[in-house]
């Protein structure tokens, strides 16, 4: 078993964890007693195999699941006692699937970012304007404005829903599966712009991934789940083996560095090897 970092270990600054969490939908349990804390100013990378938790671990560190049991803490504060305008100031949420209004532009739709800012006595103003504009620019959609955004890709789709979150000029951003659908072209551009965010602006990253060698490549901490638990969590270059990968996956491989970053790189087993050690496993058991 990989070592876990200790609970006395982990710092009591960090502003976004869930403590002793239980979840569940539909009375059926999900994670019980699961504690996780996301590193400020980290590119967090949530990975697992199917089913065991990823996003429902999102939803309740996002505030759009209450805990049966336990508590996420949002700057000391319990989240679900946090005005929600508060929290839209503070943490964006990307979801896994994203739905826009019928008719809607591109740029009506990134509007809608500058919400948490208004109220009563504070409508649309010119700094939301700037806001908006600067975060289309940031993520390549600029030229979209006027779009509408049923017709644009997926990919383009995709930069317009992390402009909005952009437009909400969040410091913790988190993003369901963001790459999930897209091509592997879009899947890089997607990537890179994260860790642009979290590099040049400083902004803290959570996301979930299914992809292991994207996780491993662009994540500054990692934390791996299986069925609603913590096998491991840390810096991908100390976590990632071919041990953990079999413990959370399932899967037999080899770890090797990438070529291009240094980071680790997951090696499947071939289908013939894997099949030789089945073969072996099914006769020792016989």
């Amino acid at each position: 078993m990989i070592p876990m970092k200790s609970r006395s270990a982990r710092s009591t600054v960090n502003r976004l964890s869930a403590e002793e969490v239980t979840l569940a939908y539909d009375q059926r349990v999900i994670a019980e007693g699961l504690s996780v804390e996301i590193p400020d100013n980290s590119f967090t990378v949530i990975v697992g195999p199917n089913a065991c938790g990823k996003s429902t671990l999102l939803r309740a560190l996002s505030r759009m699941l209450k805990p049966d049991a336990g508590r996420v803490l949002l700057d000391g504060q319990v989240i679900q006692s946090m005005p929600a305008k508060k929290v839209a100031r503070t943490l964006g949420l990307l979801p896994q699937s994203s739905i826009a209004p019928d008719g809607i532009t591109v740029g009506d739709l990134v509007g809608r970012g500058r919400y948490p800012h208004q109220g009563l006595l504070r409508q649309w103003s010119t700094e939301d304007e700037r806001v908006v504009r600067e975060a289309m620019a940031q993520t390549g959609v600029g030229d979209l404005a006027e779009r509408y955004v049923d017709e644009l890709s997926g990919g383009q789709r995709q930069r317009v829903w992390i402009a909005m979150a952009l437009a909400q000029q969040t410091p913790l951003l988190l993003l369901d599966e963001p790459t999930t659908y897209l091509d592997i072209q879009h899947q890089i551009d997607v990537l890179d712009l994260c860790a642009e965010l979290h590099e040049e602006q400083g902004r803290t990253l959570v996301a979930v991934l299914h992809d292991l060698n994207h996780a491993a490549r662009y994540a500054t901490h990692l934390v791996a789940l299986r069925d609603g638990a913590v096998l491991a969590e840390g810096a991908p270059g100390d976590i990632v083996t071919a041990d953990l990968v079999e413990q959370v996956f399932g899967l037999r491989c080899q770890v090797v560095e990438d070529p291009e970053t240094g980071t680790p790189l997951v090696v499947p087993a071939a289908r013939r090897s894997r099949t030789r050690t089945r073969t072996r496993e099914v006769a020792a058991e016989a």
